[in-house]
C-alpha cells in the first residue's frame, strides 16, 4: 500500500512526536507544506517525569498528552500511528507498518533508545525506563518485589527484594534515586509494617567520578550531599561489569544482591534503517551539517537525541536534553520555509538555558548560567519549569494537586498492581508486547 500525498503543497514529515517533532510541526503552522508525523504512539510522553511514574507518584496520563489534540486547530497537520522500518532517500519514501509514505522534506526526530554498551546479560535482566510501557514495567517489579519481601522470613532472604541498584548517576538516576529513598523514608512502614525501612538499600552506581558530570560540580556536591543525607550508597567511579538476575558485579570484584537493577547509564539514537553507515556517529547518531540536515543528503534532517552537529564548539554534539530537541525543532522548521522559498537558511545556534535536577522534597540543585543554587528555593523552580512545560492544561492541574497532596501526607501516589510483571518472558522495553494477565 501507498499512501499518497493528495495535498498541492510540499508533504513534510516527521518521524517522532517527542519535543523536536512538535516544535517542526508548529513551526510549519499555516505555511504552505502539509504536515504529517508519524509515531509509534498517539501521544507525546514528558519523560522528564518518567521516574515519579515509576514510583507511583504520578500516573501515566498525566504526563502523556494526545497528539492528534494538539494539533487539533493546526489545518495543515495529519497524523498516523506507525513505526517506520526504512528510509529510502533515493525515492523520497518511506517503509512503514501501514505502507510506503512519500516526503519532499523529511525529518528525523525519532530520539533514543537505553543503549546497554552490548552487555547482552545486563540488556535482558536490567530494568530501562525510557517509556511509559517501561516506566509501568519498573512500577510494578518494584511493588511486587517489596511484596515478596513481606513473605521472607529472614533479613537474609528479604535483602534482594529490598535492594535497588540504579546504574547512571546523570538526572534520572539522581532524581529516580531520591524518590525510592523518599518512598524508604516516608512510606515503606506505613504500607508494609512487617519491613524495617533500614533494611531497604537504595544505591546509586556511575563509572564517572561524580553524580550529575554534566552540571557544575557544585550541583554534584550539593545533589551527593542531598542522596546521602537520604540514605543512598553513592558508588561512584564503580563500572558494572555483569547482572544476572540475582547478582550485579562489578569490575574488581565487589558484588551486591539484588533482583532491581534499573539501567540509565547511557542511551543511543533510534536511526531508522536506509542511512549510509559513514555518517552514523558515536552513540549511533545521524551526523548534522550547521542547519540540522542530514550529511549528505539535500532533504532529509535529523533533530534531538537522534543527531550529531559535530563542530568546534562540539566535537561530541549537543547533550540529549530537551532544549536542544526544542531549539533544533524550531531552527528546522523554519529552514525548511527558507529552502521551500529560495532563502538563505539560518544556522543553528544553541542557547543553553541551564539545567535543573531534584533529588527529593525541598531538595534540588540549579544551573543557570553563571547563578548556581540548590535546595529549596531549586526545588520550586524545578517545580515551576516542570508544570508549565507539560502539554494540556488537565495535566498541569492533575500534576500540581498530586504534588501538592505529596508534600502535604508524604504519602501520595497510586501504588497498586494493576497487571503483575515477570522477567523472564515478560515484555520490558518499549520494542515488546505490553501484556496483561
Amino acid at each position: 500500500m501507498k499512501t499518497e500525498n493528495a495535498s498541492k503543497f510540499p508533504q513534510v514529515v516527521i518521524i517522532g512526536g517527542g519535543f523536536g517533532g512538535l516544535e517542526v510541526a508548529k513551526a510549519l503552522a499555516d505555511e504552505p507544506v502539509d504536515v504529517l508525523m508519524l509515531d509509534k504512539h498517539n501521544y507525546h510522553t514528558f519523560q522528564p517525569l518518567l521516574y515519579q511514574v515509576a514510583t507511583g507518584s504520578l500516573e501515566a496520563g498525566s504526563i502523556s498528552f494526545s497528539l492528534r489534540k494538539n494539533f487539533d486547530d493546526q489545518k495543515n497537520f495529519r497524523f498516523r500511528m506507525t513505526e517506520v522500518t526504512k528510509i529510502n532517500p533515493d525515492k523520497n519514501t518511506l517503509d512503514t507498518t501501514i505502507g510506503e509514505i512519500p516526503y519532499d522534506y523529511l525529518v528525523i526526530a525519532s530520539g533514543s533508545t537505553t543503549n546497554f554498551f552490548g552487555n547482552k546479560d545486563i540488556e535482558h535482566n536490567a530494568m530501562p525506563m525510557k517509556s511509559i510501557v517501561e516506566a509501568l514495567n519498573l512500577r510494578y517489579l518494584i511493588l511486587q518485589n517489596l511484596e515478596e519481601a513481606v513473605l521472607q522470613k529472614t533479613k537474609e532472604e528479604r535483602e534482594p527484594y529490598l535492594s535497588f541498584v540504579l546504574v547512571g548517576a546523570g538526572p534520572t538516576g539522581v532524581e529516580l534515586a531520591g524518590a525510592l529513598a523518599e518512598l524508604r523514608n516516608h512510606i515503606l512502614n506505613k504500607d508494609y509494617p512487617e519491613l524495617q525501612k533500614e533494611h531497604m538499600k537504595v544505591y546509586l552506581v556511575d563509572f564517572m567520578p561524580r553524580v550529575l558530570s554534566s552540571m557544575s560540580e557544585q550541583a554534584s556536591k550539593a545533589a551527593k550531599d542531598f542522596l546521602t543525607g537520604m540514605g543512598v550508597e553513592v558508588m561512584t567511579g564503580e563500572k558494572v561489569e555483569s547482572y544476572d538476575g540475582t547478582t550485579i558485579t562489578f569490575e574488581g570484584g565487589k558484588s551486591i544482591h539484588t533482583k532491581n537493577v534499573i539501567w540509565s547509564a547511557g542511551v543511543m539514537g533510534s536511526v531508522p534503517e536506509g542511512f549510509a553507515q559513514d555518517i552514523i556517529e558515536r552513540g549511533n547518531r545521524i551526523r548534522t551539517d550547521n542547519i540540522c540536515r542530514a550529511d549528505g543528503y539535500e532533504n532529509i534532517f535529523a533533530i534531538g537525541d537522534v543527531a550529531a552537529m559535530i563542530t568546534a564548539d562540539t566535537p561530541k554534539g549537543h547533550p540529549g536534553v530537551a532544549q536542544v530537541a526544542i531549539q533544533m525543532g524550531k531552527t528546522t522548521g523554519k529552514n525548511i520555509l527558507h529552502i521551500i522559498k529560495g532563502e538563505p537558511t539560518q544556522q543553528f545556534k544553541y542557547f543553553d538555558k541551564g539545567s535543573l535536577a531534584t533529588i527529593g522534597r525541598n531538595k534540588a540543585v540549579a544551573d543557570l548560567g553563571k547563578i548556581k543554587f540548590q535546595g529549596f528555593f531549586a526545588w520550586l523552580v524545578w517545580m515551576f519549569v516542570h508544570l508549565i512545560s507539560l502539554l494540556g492544561f488537565r495535566n498541569k492541574v492533575v500534576v500540581f494537586i498530586n504534588w501538592v497532596g505529596s508534600y502535604i501526607s508524604n504519602n501520595g501516589g497510586s501504588r497498586l498492581i494493576i497487571r503483575k510483571f515477570a522477567k523472564e518472558g515478560a515484555p520490558r522495553t518499549e520494542d515488546d508486547l505490553v501484556k496483561s494477565d
